[in-house]
């Protein structure tokens, strides 16, 4: 019998967790707002977020990428969860989603 999770279940359930973190400046997602980049997740259930900052001198840069940490820490599969942050490529309006522009006025 296979009761292990599929690591694409998991990612999926780590993006919903993602979308529960607000920009504390934009009323809008972290995962919207286009600073996720990538969400690596191995057999082992170890996570490994991708994600950038609006800007690297961004009020939150030191606790936002910890919210994120820890929210994905609080799943009960994951087994190790970590942040690395990049600014290459550096984030721009045109990473947010529809959705997200549309809710800023931008659409």
């Amino acid at each position: 019998m296979n009761n292990t999770i599929d690591t694409q279940a998991l990612g999926e359930k780590i993006v919903r967790v993602i979308k529960t973190i607000f920009d504390p400046e934009i009323p809008v997602d972290v995962y919207e707002l286009g600073l996720i980049y990538d969400v690596f997740v191995n057999e082992d259930y170890d996570v490994k977020i991708l994600m950038t900052l609006t800007t690297p001198n961004c009020p939150v840069a030191e606790t936002l990428p910890l919210e994120v940490e820890e929210k994905i820490r609080s799943i009960n599969e994951v087994k190790s969860a970590e942040v690395e942050i990049t600014f290459d490529p550096p984030w721009s309006q045109d990473l947010m989603s529809e959705e997200a522009k549309l809710e800023l006025g931008m659409l």
